[in-house]
């Protein structure tokens, strides 16, 4: 069995961006279209599964925990699979006793090509005419809410009526692939709440009284709204993470955070009440 880092040439602690780096080197070396040695094609597919792998927090973990192994449908416990569809979906699980993976659908491995295609934001520059159908993509349009929590659309394709079934934690651009056709995902932005991958940032507003003196204040998440304490002598620009707070990572049970970055909110017009207290407050500090 071949090892996914070493097909890639990084080590087990690599970031995210190095792994990207890897794969980007290696599937431009490797493509079958640029490489002519026989075993070219052979090796551009481990390098995109590979890729596949390593760049999925859910799979990497299972990968380092079991190996290749976890990957396998028929090569665990001597069992067998089975799959069935449904509507536009496929679906695949494990009957075999004793699989520490049974339940977990991975997916299976996706269209090397198309791992190519997906990561560069173009279709090969080296792929010559007709070698592969080209799948169906479809766009879909999403509120904030529809990405965050997850949602099932209804639609017609081809003459059919089709169930569209989005797991919580997509973003724009992100692919989908379904039995015959993929869905590509464009997400609407949210009034207040800003996002970056999985995290989410959201400006709250304080008083000045109340960053000079300290105190409570209510701030909405996602799902619900927490009360966050507010420290004496509270800076504009202060920033708070609520761990576990964000976006869930598609089929996953991680979630990323949420920041609430403090600013602090000056009047345009004071009384005269106010300004004289403000006047007095300036000798103190």
């Amino acid at each position: 069995m071949a090892d996914y880092y070493e097909l890639l040439g990084v080590s087990k602690n690599a970031s995210d961006a190095e792994i990207k780096a890897a794969y980007r080197k290696q599937a431009l070396k490797w493509h079958p279209d640029r490489n002519k040695s026989p075993d070219a094609n052979a090796k551009f597919k481990e390098i995109n599964k590979a890729f596949e792998v390593l760049a999925d927090p859910k799979k990497k973990e299972m990968y380092d925990q079991y190996g290749e192994e976890a990957f396998s449908r028929s090569g665990y416990g001597g069992g067998g699979g089975q799959t069935y569809q449904q509507g536009p979906f496929t679906y695949t699980y494990s009957s075999s006793g004793g699989n520490p993976f049974e339940g977990m659908d991975f997916g299976g491995f996706s269209d090397p090509f198309e791992i190519f295609e997906q990561f560069f934001g173009f279709q090969s520059p080296f792929q010559r005419g007709g070698r592969r159908a080209r799948r169906e993509v479809y766009e879909l349009d999403l509120t904030f809410d529809e990405a965050v929590h997850g949602v099932e659309k209804t639609t017609v394709i081809k003459g059919d009526r089709k169930v569209i079934k989005i797991p919580a934690g997509v973003d724009s651009g992100n692919r989908i692939r379904f039995s015959d056709f993929d869905v590509q995902v464009s997400v609407r932005p949210h009034a207040y709440f800003k996002r970056d991958g999985q995290d989410i940032y959201l400006e709250k507003e304080i008083s000045y009284p109340l960053a000079v003196l300290g105190g409570a204040v209510n701030v909405v998440t996602i799902n619900d709204s927490v009360n966050l304490k507010v420290r004496p002598g509270t800076k504009s620009g202060t920033t708070l993470r609520l761990r576990g707070q964000g976006i869930p990572y598609p089929n996953s049970s991680r979630r990323g955070d949420q920041y609430v970055v403090y600013r602090i909110k000056v009047p345009e017009r004071v009384s005269s009440k106010a300004k004289k207290l403000l006047e007095e407050l300036k000798e103190e500090i």
